[in-house]
């Protein structure tokens, strides 16, 4: 059983935006800071986009500050992932990954659930 469920991946143009969702199966996930990452083919997955379980502090990468925007319903045991303007260079598989520290993170080490991943094209 899939701790995390990722929605929402689509075909894009570029400008274009796209919501993701990731959905707690199993986790509650208000006790979980929860980090979105992306994979695309023959790179290593990247960390962009977290918040913390305790205050909703987030942190964001370089390469989609300004752009992305992670968010929670708790009421829906659900995290998004707001993404505007986006580029061919976004395309990729998207994860949500949890842990149950209070920190903020983007590396993929410190997460220990991850969801099965949804595909985000970018293209005219």
């Amino acid at each position: 059983q899939e701790h995390l469920v990722e929605s929402g991946g689509d075909l894009v143009h570029p400008g274009g935006s796209l919501r993701l969702s990731c959905a707690g199966s199993v986790l509650v996930l208000s006790y979980y800071t929860v980090a979105w990452f992306r994979q695309a083919p023959g790179k290593e997955r990247e960390g962009i986009a977290c918040s913390t379980l305790s205050d909703g502090s987030t942190l964001y990468a370089d390469s989609v500050k300004g752009r992305f925007t992670i968010s929670r319903d708790n009421d829906k045991n659900t995290v998004y992932l707001q993404m505007n303007s986006l580029k061919p260079e976004d395309t990729a598989v998207y994860f949500c990954a949890a842990h149950d520290w209070a920190r903020l993170s983007l590396s993929p080490e410190d997460y220990t659930f991850w969801g099965q991943g949804t595909q985000v094209a970018v293209s005219s």
